[in-house]
């Protein structure tokens, strides 16, 4: 289909975006055809007439697990905490119930679109469920946005969600050897469990102790790189930071407190921070009550949301890429809420609208690697856009209505998805 978006007001995704009026967006098929002014030339295009309402680009979250749905498990007295490889075991068991657990996949993903967000860049999962979703997507037999697929992560014996959406390695002959049997599921990077977090931390004060060792992170990173993947990790504590630069991974997800060797190193590297307030804010700012943990992990949570917060300011001080990502899938961080992360980015960080929205958009497709084919409304470019009726540069959180999204030239008009009223009830408490 060929469309016309007329009568909008367009923000282009670029770092000095500037609201553009009198303009109509072509679309042909997949692409951008072209922006013009000519809006009385249009034979051919089916008009869409945005009425005054917002056309961007399509958002970009870098740190999803499509795994989960992000509700809060609810304890009941004396319960034991969430056994996530239990959990796995149960999504895996049988064909029957990975088939369910696929479906399940493929929802969250369409969920995201649904949402705004037309580009995610998966981190850990079962099995190799997001590719096989992110092709039946491509292939337009799904809908949903563009995926960026890692499939099951690398973790070790005691770390980061190991045995569950990582799988555990023992040796750097292992890890390696891990990697060549990811690549074979047909993932777009690696992913890796270098430290803890507040999930899985039993000691106060103790959350992102290093789980695995340095000459694992190099072998993985060392075969990740020879067959040409980017590699990922989960990093919450400023020794994890320096073992994985040190050892070649490519982005750093969450992020802690920055040495003046580490920032070096982010240059050296030149690796990116991946920044995820939206699973810390829980731990760290919820009363009890409402996020359902413990006071040690409340306090954990106050440590890594710190040091994701100092890590993101001290990069953009000191010129290193940092992205969004909302690490959706942790507690209370659900499929169509990444508008909130960059409400929060805004506020915690302290950077401006106008340069946030650019980073979930276009500088989240730069550090992806696909700036050419997404990020923002250029000609040439994919067809991947949303529509607000308000201006996200006066608030950002105009992006949580969303009122038609084309996701790859697929028209979404009246874009639906189910929401989780008692989350939303507790997060918009801390909006404000």
């Amino acid at each position: 289909m060929k469309y016309a978006f007329v009568n909008g007001i367009i923000l282009d995704g670029t770092e000095d975006m500037q609201p553009v009026r009198g303009k109509a967006v072509l679309t042909d098929g997949d692409r951008i055809a072209g922006i013009t002014g000519d809006v009385a030339a249009l034979d051919g295009y089916e008009v869409i007439d945005l009425k005054g309402a917002y056309l961007l680009p399509g958002l970009i979250d870098l740190h999803v697990h499509l795994a989960l749905s992000g509700k809060p498990p609810k304890p009941k007295k004396n319960e034991k905490p969430v056994d996530y490889e239990k959990l796995y075991r149960l999504l895996t068991g049988n064909r029957l119930v990975r088939m369910a657990a696929k479906k399940l996949v493929a929802s969250y993903a369409k969920t995201e679109v649904m949402s705004g967000v037309t580009t995610i860049r998966t981190v850990g999962g079962v099995l190799d469920f997001d590719a096989q979703v992110r092709d039946l997507i491509r292939e337009g037999r799904l809908t949903g946005p563009r995926i960026i697929a890692s499939n099951t992560g690398i973790s070790v014996p005691g770390g980061h969600f190991a045995g569950s959406i990582a799988t555990v390695v023992r040796s750097p002959e292992e890890a390696a050897e891990l990697v060549r049997k990811i690549s074979e599921t047909g993932p777009d990077l690696i992913k890796l469990m270098i430290t803890g977090g507040v999930m899985d931390s039993d000691a106060e004060g103790m959350p992102g102790v290093v789980k695995m060792q340095p000459e694992i992170v190099k072998a993985a990173c060392d075969e990740a790189h020879r067959l040409g993947y980017a590699v990922a990790a989960h990093v919450e504590s400023t020794e994890g930071v320096r073992v994985a630069l040190e050892n070649g991974v490519d982005t750093i997800e969450h992020g802690a407190k920055l040495t003046d060797e580490l920032i070096e190193l982010f240059r050296e590297r030149k690796a990116a921070d991946i920044c995820t307030l939206s699973p810390a804010i829980p731990y760290a700012m919820f009363t009890l009550e409402e996020s359902r943990a413990t006071q040690t992990a409340k306090n954990n949570g106050r440590i890594i949301l710190d040091g994701i917060i100092e890590c993101a300011k001290t990069c953009i001080e000191n010129g290193i890429p940092v992205g969004l990502g909302s690490d959706v899938s942790c507690p209370f961080v659900v499929h169509y809420n990444f508008w909130r992360e960059l409400c929060f980015f805004s506020r915690y960080i302290g950077r401006p609208a106008k340069e946030t929205l650019f980073r979930a958009t276009l500088g989240n497709a730069r550090i992806a690697g696909i700036d050419r084919e997404t990020g923002s409304i250029e000609a040439g470019k994919c067809a991947d856009m949303i529509v607000v009726e308000d201006d996200p540069l006066e608030d950002l959180s105009a992006l949580r209505n969303v009122s038609m999204v084309m996701a790859g030239g697929r028209l979404i008009r009246r874009p639906e998805h189910r929401k989780m009223k008692e989350i939303d009830a507790v997060l918009d408490r801390y909006m404000k």
